[in-house]
């Protein structure tokens, strides 16, 4: 094989591995999050936004997908191959107009439902955000959370323009499943162990070594399991 041949091929395997989605492996078997898409009207995926057009609700899908990848570029930095912070400074650039246009379409949504009253309006504004953005916030979860996130942060790099609101309506729910605790699924657990019991000490329960079942009752299940 000549060498030109060989960097030829090398350069094609280079770029073959790069197209190929990467994705941190926490678990040898991660646990399936996918869910179906959601249309922004779910009482489990964000804040309700009562009399809410669907222009509206999805605004606010799509503005609840820009606060978690947000959230994920500032807690998922741990694992550098997520590229998570990268990720989103390119979903701003990229998606820029889909994403103003969302966070106009919920400032009208909120200047509609207080009446027009500037300051009544962006306070509530301002705290949908807030709550937007707290409700990303994970520990238990955070390996789950921050693999997802990833995955979603790279697949809107290769989104059209304009396609964001819509990625943000068929992952949303994996996403909110990624918050929930799920640990390695290569690991089987059987169940919770058995708690140990333990017999009366007293002289007048033992005869040697036998323990006087008759006299004493059955041994006692310890006091910090009985309360479980």
């Amino acid at each position: 094989m000549s060498l030109v041949r060989f960097v030829g091929l090398g350069a094609a395997t280079v770029l073959a591995l790069s197209s190929v989605s990467a994705s941190a492996q926490f678990y040898l078997k991660h646990k399936d999050l996918s869910g179906a898409a959601v249309t922004g009207t779910e009482a489990d995926i964000g804040q309700l936004l009562p009399g809410a057009t669907t222009a509206e609700q999805r605004a606010s899908v799509a503005w609840n997908m820009r606060a978690a990848l947000n959230v994920a570029a500032l807690q998922c930095q741990f694992e550098p191959t997520l590229l998570t912070v990268d990720n989103y400074n390119a979903l701003l650039t990229d998606h820029k107009d889909e994403l103003k246009s969302s966070y106009d379409t919920l400032t009208k949504y909120f200047v509609r439902v207080n009446n027009k009253n500037p300051r009544a309006s962006q306070q509530a504004l301002d705290q949908f955000g807030t709550r937007t953005y707290s409700g990303f916030a994970t520990v238990n979860s955070q390996f789950n959370f921050c693999r997802v996130a990833g995955d979603i942060g790279r697949d809107a790099l290769f989104l059209p323009r304009g396609q964001f609101t819509q990625l943000s309506l068929d992952r949303m729910r994996e996403l909110r499943n990624s918050l929930t605790p799920w640990g390695d699924q290569a690991i089987v657990r059987i169940g919770q162990p058995s708690p140990a019991t333990l017999p009366r000490f007293e002289k007048a329960c033992w005869k040697g070594s036998e323990y006087n079942v008759k006299r004493c009752g059955e041994p006692l299940v310890p006091y910090a399991y009985a309360a479980r």
